[in-house]
């Protein structure tokens, strides 16, 4: 076996362990195996986990279609592979501090406990798609506090969204 097929394999494995250990938190959490003193950070949380867990389909993806459909894996991307899940886990947090400040907003009229579905859903999409989220909470945060964008970001809303040659 070549080293880059034993590197392919391990990236393989780390996906789906990850994957796996977020849908079980998350799971955990649903089940309520939360410790009672966690209790007020089971949202939080289970949105980490929900965007770890789009964060792996959305590196999933990309080994299939870089390494079977198109035949163009590069080990350049390797480290990507392994970051892009934590990433996407920080941005699950990060949609839910945006959504319970008020600066996202799902409905415009609140029901309550019906909204709770609507952080996950957020958090999935954040995890799926880091590139894209963090270019709209930096358009919060000019529109908010006038903080200019980053340059990455100002990359990610171009011709390249930064993920658009590897996923």
């Amino acid at each position: 076996m070549k080293a880059g097929g034993t590197v392919f394999y391990l990236i393989v494995l780390y996906l789906l362990v990850v994957c796996a250990a977020c849908g079980v938190g998350v799971a955990e959490m649903f089940l309520g195996a939360l410790p009672s003193h966690y209790e007020p950070l089971r949202i939080a949380l289970s949105c980490c986990a929900t965007a770890g867990i789009g964060g792996c389909l959305y590196c999933l993806r990309a080994v299939y279609l870089n390494r079977c459909v198109r035949k163009s894996w590069d080990t350049d991307w390797h480290t990507w592979y392994f970051l892009r899940p934590i990433a996407s886990f920080i941005c699950g947090g990060a949609s839910f501090l945006f959504l319970k400040a008020g600066l996202l907003v799902l409905e415009s009229n609140t029901k309550e406990n019906a909204s709770e579905i609507g952080f996950y859903a957020l958090a999935f999409i954040a995890g799926l798609n880091v590139d894209k989220f963090v270019a709209k909470i930096e358009g919060v945060a000019y529109a908010v506090w006038g903080i200019e964008k980053s340059r990455s970001a100002s990359a990610a809303t171009g011709v390249n969204d930064g993920e658009g040659s590897h996923n």
